[in-house]
């Protein structure tokens, strides 16, 4: 039987450790029907943030890797598509694979589209309803120019409906007539995958932190409108230093790149007082078990990222979210996460209410039973008649 040649296009942290899921997903159980041709825009290019999770989530080295780098958001693109262009043009791949919201899914869904290779796209429909953020706008332009569509959660789904997508289309699926799929979250897949795993390598960094499981709060803070406007940065993180001195309670953080030179170059002197105080952790950005490690171990989690929110989640841990909305509704909904922004005073107030909530909480199962990898995999090779 032929193969099907599927080209698996990452760029950023969460994309390599979602094709993680994938690529496990063919060698397990696809071997014989898949061939997986992987390709790295190099959106993240440094070992910190990319390269080692190649090697710690036993993904093979990129097939190809187009360096590109950062830049602003228009040039990035720009030489994604231009290189993404080439290698499709040499490899003639029958499908197209894409994660997300970043550059990079936004650069491989054009790219693929405008030489009509099929775009099947995961983590579909999602929305912040906010047009400002990058990622809103790679997420719309992304989902319409797919052919197969993966939402990971109902509200992502219904998002499709309004938006047009008919979920009784009926093959052959195409670009004029695309397919939307209820699929569950990849990420699921991988946390019940590496939590065990995590524990065997990576333990010993709660002994390093000096960290009781359960008794800590875990804070990752990334994204530019809170990194690089440094009134909302000073009001989060002069917020959070207050709540762990008056509650004696261990805040660790990882701080990104970008966190870390806004601190250095505008807050230098809050910076140090972060260093001296004895309540916090600040330590240089973690590898995906070890954040995973964190999350699993953690009393709370305070975050901007949107993937945390959803692994707080996976682990059953109240989550506050440093923005003013989030791709997640229905965790915000359901009332175990909840939008805080950089207010002081809600900040102040939701921490107080998650600290010791304890069991009143409740997780509902919104993302899956941990074979989304599977299903899109079988969905893909429905469409060639697989």
């Amino acid at each position: 039987m032929p193969h099907i040649k599927l080209i698996n296009i990452v760029g950023a942290r969460p994309q390599i450790i979602k094709a993680s899921a994938i690529g496990r997903a063919i060698r397990s159980h696809f071997s014989d029907k898949i061939t997986e041709i992987l390709v790295h825009t190099g959106q993240h290019y440094d070992k910190e943030l990319s390269e080692v999770f190649f090697e710690e989530l036993e993904i093979h080295n990129p097939d190809y890797n187009l360096g590109v780098g950062s830049a602003r958001h228009g040039r990035q693109t720009s030489m994604m598509i231009a290189g993404i262009e080439d290698v499709l043009l040499k490899e003639k791949p029958d499908c197209v694979l894409l994660y997300g919201d970043t550059n990079s899914t936004l650069a491989g869904a054009l790219a693929a589209s405008k030489l009509h290779f099929p775009v099947m796209h995961i983590e579909a429909g999602l929305r912040s309803f906010n047009k400002t953020m990058p990622e809103e706008l790679n997420r719309i332009m992304s989902d319409h120019s797919s052919t197969l569509l993966f939402a990971p959660t109902k509200a992502a789904f219904e998002n499709l409906i309004r938006e047009g997508f008919i979920p009784e289309n009926s093959p052959p699926f195409t670009l004029d007539n695309p397919k939307i799929y209820l699929t569950g979250d990849i990420m699921y897949d991988n946390s019940l995958y590496f939590a065990e795993l995590a524990e065997k390598r990576k333990g010993l960094l709660l002994d390093t932190l000096s960290v009781k499981r359960g008794d800590f709060i875990l804070v990752t803070i990334h994204r530019e409108a809170n990194t690089d406007d440094i009134t909302r940065l000073e009001a989060i993180l002069k917020t959070l230093k207050s709540l762990s001195e008056e509650n004696k309670l261990t805040f660790v953080m990882p701080l990104h790149p970008r966190t870390t030179l806004s601190l250095k170059t505008k807050l230098e002197s809050f910076y140090n007082e972060l260093l001296d105080c004895k309540f916090i952790r600040i330590i240089p950005p973690v590898t995906f078990l070890e954040m995973t490690l964190l999350e699993k171990n953690s009393r709370m989690i305070i975050t901007d990222s949107g993937g945390v929110q959803k692994e707080s989640h996976f682990f059953r841990k109240p989550c506050l979210v440093l923005r003013k909305e989030s791709e997640w509704i229905e965790l915000i909904k359901n009332g175990t996460a909840v939008l805080v922004d950089a207010n002081p005073k809600k900040i102040r107030h939701e921490f107080e209410r998650f600290v010791n909530a304890g069991s009143e909480l409740k997780y509902p199962g919104f993302y899956g039973d941990g074979k989304t990898a599977e299903f899109i995999l079988k969905a893909i090779m429905g469409m060639f008649g697989k």
